[in-house]
């Protein structure tokens, strides 16, 4: 898995995270004092990337998250295949075949060069944006 940690507090929305080993695009992030003595607490709420599940979280200040470390690469469309693309990885020549989003299906056709992400060593056509 290809992670590393960040401070709750130094997480932004539209930012990445993880929760309960799924990779999640942050939505909201909210925070409360507890009291006078009290830490302040942060709710994050944000949906799966891979699977738009929505997740979230409460965590005290302080505490440290796993953030995903997402690879953009590019590759060849070689051919499509119903709701699959057969692509070549433009620098390893890898050959892989993924599924094709919805939101991208008008894009993606044989001869046309594409950008993937590598997300924890799962591959994926969708925009991350």
């Amino acid at each position: 898995m290809d992670k590393t940690t960040a401070e709750v507090s130094d997480i932004k929305e539209g930012g990445f995270i993880i929760i309960d080993d799924a990779p999640c695009k942050i939505s909201k992030i909210t925070s409360s004092t507890s009291g006078k003595h009290g830490s302040r607490k942060y709710r994050i709420d944000a949906s799966g990337i891979l699977d738009n599940r929505h997740r979230s979280m409460v965590l005290p200040s302080g505490e440290t998250v796993d953030v995903p470390i997402m690879l953009k690469k590019k590759a060849q469309v070689l051919a499509v295949v119903g709701s699959k693309a057969q692509l070549m990885d433009m620098e390893t020549y890898e050959q892989l075949e993924l599924d094709i989003p919805e939101e991208r299906k008008d894009e993606i056709t044989a001869g046309n060069e594409v950008d993937y992400f590598e997300i924890m060593d799962v591959k994926t056509l969708k925009q991350l944006k």
